[in-house]
């Protein structure tokens, strides 16, 4: 059996450890939640974004061959 050697970590990929970020606090959200659901208003309070559609400037833009996809 081959096991590959272990190579250093020289590239990462910053937008997904925002979402990985992002998504553990929802997740210590709902653990902590009374009800069966996080409602829409508390997850933008646990994600700190306003619930009006935020500023487009803050909006990741979709990296390359994501034309087309639909997001989630």
């Amino acid at each position: 059996m081959y096991v590959a050697g272990h190579r250093p970590t020289t590239v990462q990929d910053h937008v997904a450890l925002v979402e990985i970020d992002l998504t553990g606090e929802l997740m210590i959200a709902a653990a902590a939640a009374s009800e069966d659901r996080l409602s829409p208003d508390r997850i933008d309070e646990v994600l700190e974004v306003d619930g009006d559609g935020g500023d487009p400037a803050d909006r990741v833009p979709p990296g390359p061959g994501a034309v087309g996809r639909c997001p989630g």
